[in-house]
């Protein structure tokens, strides 16, 4: 009988997987390993050391940094990163969720990975992608989120976990907003849809744009939502 996959995940460590609130991209590898981990697989989760995972879980972080402001975001990336590599050889396949800093290490060995590009905070950030194209396997999380100017294996959107989750037949009678309150996320388009449709409008997601916050949303909250 063949033995299972092995599969490492590396998760971000700004928050824990999953995370307790905030957290999207913990959120995504964390309904992934449990899923992977239900299938059969040899699972490895890097992540912080208060993560919850039915996976073997390797850590280096105590927290995520952007939980406790005493764990140096630049330290134990370094580390978080380190850890996953050092230990490759013991997986069939790297999974990258940690943007572009691993693909610095992805010609160090031969363990093949895959990295899903959760988004382009930066056209700055691009040069490191494009110097790993010939060997990267990318994966988008839309058609709208690919760059031209790198080659994919696939796009494979996020999936759910469906039991969290109720199907109404009929909407209710309101539109959601849910995401970051950003430049990059619509908010504003949102209430400009709001105020042309006349309809109610929830909106849902932290500020990460005070100023962009104070011009375009906050004019029109009720008090409310």
């Amino acid at each position: 009988m063949s033995r299972p996959l092995r599969v490492g995940l590396l998760a971000p460590i700004s928050w824990r997987v999953p995370p307790r609130q905030y957290g999207p991209w913990e959120r995504v590898v964390s309904i992934l390993a449990e899923g992977l981990v239900d299938r059969g697989l040899d699972v490895t989760l890097f992540a912080t050391a208060d993560s919850i995972t039915a996976a073997r879980l390797l850590a280096t972080a105590p927290r995520g940094y952007s939980e406790d402001p005493a764990v140096d975001a630049k330290v134990y990336e370094c580390l978080h990163i380190a850890a996953a590599f050092e230990r490759a050889g013991d997986f069939d396949l790297l999974h990258n969720h940690f943007d572009f800093l691993p693909l610095s290490y992805s010609r160090l060995v031969p363990t093949p990975m895959v990295t899903t590009i959760h988004g382009f905070s930066s056209e700055r950030i691009l040069p490191v992608y494009r110097a790993y194209d010939d060997i990267a396997q990318y994966v988008a999380i839309s058609e709208a989120d690919r760059c031209p100017d790198l080659t994919y294996a696939a796009t494979i959107h996020h999936g759910i976990p469906l039991e969290e989750f109720t199907f109404r037949e009929e909407p209710d009678d309101y539109l959601l907003y849910f995401g970051r309150i950003h430049p990059d996320k619509g908010a504003r388009e949102a209430v400009a849809l709001a105020l042309r449709t006349g309809q109610r409008l929830v909106i849902a997601g932290i500020v990460q744009d005070e100023a962009y916050f104070r011009t375009w949303v906050a004019p029109h909250l009720d008090g409310e939502r």
